[in-house]
């Protein structure tokens, strides 16, 4: 999201945002002469509010499943179908007292820019508050732009989100990306939404698997296994990604599944907590008949307790998507030094000695079997 701050010396109101590839600021107005800084404060801090509110529209759009739970913001979009026009409107018109912002809110969206409005009322500066109107029209374009899988200008910030759906067309755009490089090219990570990037990614992975396996004779669980041999890598998270891929569900569908379940419990929510038995069970006491579980533990009965921990994502929750976006990249990389251990033409140019040359061809020649491979199921990708 975008955040607004104060500069003091240059009594200005400052707009800065994430990309890729860094952070971007700019100057959006100057602020009042003859009013405290301190006063300022509350209008940067309800800027950043409503860019939060909107940019959780996009990472929690409606259309996404588990999208609907209440007063999460993700309908947003269902509730204002010109998010522009209202929030123009709430501002200009944002009830100073506040009697009537509970009942009137219809959104995150609008009670945030409700706030901006209150703050610039008590500023009363006709030019700040022109300002502020086309600053929150540009934010709110992004965040459209972003919606259509447009990443230029400031929606690029949304390589920076996790977000619950994924654009086909920012998933056509990482998948063109990797069949031009199939080992993860930077712009994979800086200028695609990171949930496409790894829906395309999963599909790809999934081509170098059956590579990989088809040269070692390995299932797909045993391929990623003995390529974290060569660089360890936890491969957990790629054998959930291929195992659901091997059962017919789609790259789109196991991703988005997975980064939505991250990010759930991100928010303090826990999707099916009766799927965390099975960490709890004692593997000891398989032929018990009683089964047991955590509440049949107490400290005095077993002091290690404290040392329990239940791993309740396999991502990491503060950056569900990029994080596995990187273990997915990574996973095809791996891939490619057990194909080359197994492969008479690529053994010893993947070697430690191995000029420059001869590790180009070798990653040329798995290059060409991955592309083969993930043209064969293209049909798969969403």
């Amino acid at each position: 999201m975008t955040r607004y701050s104060v500069d003091p010396d240059r009594r200005e109101l400052i707009a800065a945002w994430g990309t890729g590839e860094g952070n971007l600021a700019t100057r959006i107005a100057a602020l009042p002469a003859d009013v405290a800084v301190s006063a300022s404060l509350g209008l940067s801090s309800a800027l950043t509010q409503l860019s939060d509110a909107a940019w959780r529209a996009y990472t929690h759009p409606a259309s996404a499943v588990g999208s609907r739970v209440p007063d999460t913001g993700g309908r947003v979009r269902d509730r204002e179908p010109d998010p522009v026009r209202e929030v123009a409107r709430a501002i200009a018109a944002p009830d100073p007292a506040g009697r009537s912002a509970v009942l009137a809110s219809s959104g995150r969206l609008l009670e945030s820019a409700r706030l901006v409005g209150r703050a610039l009322h008590d500023l009363a500066d006709p030019r700040l508050t022109e300002a502020v109107l086309a600053e929150t029209a540009t934010e709110l374009a992004a965040v459209e732009s972003a919606e259509l899988g447009d990443l230029t200008g400031r929606a690029q910030q949304a390589v920076l989100l996790s977000r619950e759906d994924a654009s086909p067309a920012q998933v056509a755009a990482a998948d063109h990306l990797l069949a031009q490089d199939p080992f993860g090219p930077a712009a994979l990570f800086c200028a695609v939404e990171p949930t496409a990037a790894a829906v395309a990614a999963a599909h790809w992975l999934a081509a170098a698997v059956e590579v990989t396996a088809e040269a070692t004779g390995f299932d797909p669980v045993r391929v990623m296994q003995e390529a974290d041999a060569i660089g360890p890598l936890p491969h957990e998270t790629r054998t959930v990604i291929l195992g659901l891929i091997e059962t017919g569900v789609s790259p789109y569908d196991a991703v988005t599944g997975l980064v939505r379940h991250a990010m759930q419990i991100t928010e303090g929510l826990l999707p099916i907590p009766v799927a965390l038995r099975d960490q709890v069970d004692d593997p000891e006491d398989e032929d018990d008949d009683e089964e047991e579980t955590a509440a049949d533990y107490t400290v005095e009965d077993d002091p290690g307790l404290t040392d329990l921990a239940l791993r309740l994502t396999p991502l990491d929750p503060r950056r569900p998507a990029r994080s596995l976006l990187e273990v997915l990249v990574d996973g095809i990389r791996a891939c490619r030094l057990l194909h080359a251990e197994f492969t008479g033409l690529d053994r010893d140019s993947a070697a430690p000695g191995a000029d420059r040359a001869e590790q180009e061809r070798s990653r040329e020649h798995f290059a060409r079997l991955v592309r083969a491979a993930a043209a064969r199921h293209r049909s798969r990708l969403l």
